[in-house]
């Protein structure tokens, strides 16, 4: 199937356009012409009745032809620079005649609809006075019956040529002249809100079959009235469809696009973009929720970027805080871990294999950190977070995001599992030729300020205060006590009754005044017990 060409692409929205009124100024006149031979043709003599024929057909050659005119030209005049736009080549726009041109899209269905509406209430004064050129004198109420029809006549027509146009217009126009910019935010535009589109749709469809109900019982037309009741209340129906079909086209469909559009994010499809320019309210809810989504995507793009770097917690924590440094006081879990002689190790073994052992290690270590795991009260435990490595170990944080009251047994069930760990993995490093490994543990719970630190130019999320420096200092104390996991009782007292572990004994530590209490498992006290028989 071939593609129409160019020239047609380009000038079918403008003859759309110019034929949209049409349809409006169609039904406004079926209703005129039936109201005229029913209502008002009756009251007329032959004389009158020659006259009031004439007097329409004057005045359709007279006015219709430079409002058509005027109209035509509203349209097409839009077609060069849609033209130009539309090929990509507006260079010759200057900024000013770009606002202008846009503002004019804008107004375009104001336009129509004020010149239909002329066209139409200019009308009424111009039939009374044909009548004036009878000798017959003029029935009583007439120019009221009159005025009566071509308002009725006038409101049908410029509420459906209003709606037609704006929909044309919003399909057509706006993907072109607003391109790189809002239809909302453009000055001079008249907006008709949403609210503007109820009211203007309540009044069409009430004061039509009701204003010409009101002038019957007014007017009083005897035998005939049953019928006229059934066929104005037939009109009234008939037109307040039509109205909301084109109401639903303005307001539902943009809400299914946004209902449509919320389904497909909530299923986890980020590349979804609303296409729909809209001048009323709906243009900023939809560039917003645009906007929403872009961002969602962003930072699901910049976690799984930065996650394999700082740990996929971490970038998540960084995403969901401020951008700037600081960082907030919590009660958390900080767990050091270093590998046994490994500077020793380094000296007889090449740097690409320390590399290679090293990342095997923590390849396993962060998997552990990281994971979920049932806790001792039957709920789950969220893992927890590497904050860096150093060099032959890592320091990790248990209770930075959820769930931080569990962070203590978090963090000692992670350190046993690690140990437990250390078993098979140290087969796998014997089977590639190297030593096995030992590693000590030590954690420590308490206050600590977990942030972003650094300069506004290189920043690290971390966690800073005394809690580390216990940490760290704890972990040291493994090598000297012969146990490969510590704890402080800050830690003991947060683990839960059925948690067991056994006291050793109190330690001094580096930048502690007391000796500090320390602890092991069970587990881990047996182990050592078996290990040494």
């Amino acid at each position: 199937m071939t593609e129409p060409a160019p020239r047609f692409r380009n000038c079918a929205p403008f003859f759309s356009l110019a034929l949209a009124p049409l349809f409006a100024v169609l039904l406004g006149s079926a209703f005129n012409i039936w109201y005229n031979v029913t209502r008002i043709q009756p009251l007329l003599t032959p004389d009158q009745h020659e006259k009031f024929i004439g007097g329409i057909l004057w005045y359709n050659l007279i006015a219709y032809p430079p409002l058509i005119a005027c109209w035509l030209w509203l349209v097409f005049s839009l077609s060069k620079p849609y033209c130009c736009l539309r090929e990509e080549m507006n260079q010759s726009l200057t900024v000013d005649e770009m606002e202008r041109l846009r503002r004019r899209v804008l107004n375009l269905p104001w336009y129509g609809t004020s010149i239909c509406g002329f066209g139409w209430l200019a009308c009424a004064p111009a039939l009374c006075f044909a009548l004036r050129l009878s000798e017959d004198p003029v029935a009583p109420m007439i120019d009221f019956q009159i005025v009566i029809s071509i308002l009725i006549a006038a409101l049908i027509t410029t509420t459906h040529a209003f709606y037609i146009v704006e929909i044309l217009t919003q399909k057509f126009l706006y993907p072109v002249f607003f391109k790189d910019s809002k239809p909302y935010e453009t000055e001079g535009g008249i907006i008709l809100s949403l609210r503007g589109h109820g009211i203007l749709w309540t009044l069409s469809i009430g004061f039509c079959p009701i204003v010409s109900l009101l002038l019957l019982e007014y007017a009083g037309y005897g035998e005939q009235s049953f019928a006229f009741k059934a066929a104005v209340g037939g009109l009234g129906i008939a037109f307040g469809l039509g109205s909301a079909f084109l109401l639903s086209k303005l307001v539902v469909d943009p809400i299914h696009k946004l209902r449509d559009a919320a389904r497909a994010v909530a299923s986890g499809d980020l590349d979804t973009r609303i296409d729909l320019l809209r001048a009323d309210e709906f243009g900023p809810l939809i560039d917003e929720f645009n906007h929403m989504v872009s961002e969602v995507k962003e930072k699901q793009r910049l976690q799984e970027t930065f996650g394999p770097h700082v740990g996929q917690e971490i970038a998540f924590q960084i995403l969901e805080r401020d951008p700037g440094l600081g960082g907030e006081l919590r009660v958390v879990s900080v767990m050091f871990c270093d590998i046994r002689n490994f500077t020793a190790r380094s000296f007889v073994t090449g740097p690409d294999k320390i590399v290679g052992l090293l990342n095997l290690f923590f390849t396993d270590m962060v998997e552990i950190v990281e994971k979920e795991r049932p806790l001792h009260g039957g709920e789950t435990s969220p893992g927890g977070m590497v904050l860096q490595f150093l060099g032959d170990g890592f320091m990790a944080l248990f209770g930075a995001g959820k769930k931080p009251e569990v962070s203590a047994e978090t963090a000692v069930l992670v350190a046993e599992e690690m140990l437990q760990h250390l078993e098979s993995f140290n087969r796998r490093v014997i089977e590639l030729g190297h030593d096995p490994l030992t590693i000590g543990i030590g954690v420590h719970t308490g206050p600590a300020v977990v942030g972003s630190i650094g300069s506004p130019r290189r920043m690290q999320f971390t966690a800073i205060g005394d809690t580390t420096n216990v940490a760290s200092r704890v972990e040291g104390l493994t090598k000297a006590v012969g146990v490969p996991l510590l704890f402080t009782k800050g830690t003991a007292d947060r683990l839960p009754e059925t948690f067991q572990f056994s006291p050793l004994p109190p330690q001094r530590v580096k930048g502690q005044p007391e000796p500090i209490e320390i602890f092991t498992t069970w587990i881990e006290e047996q182990q050592n017990q078996a290990m040494m028989s």
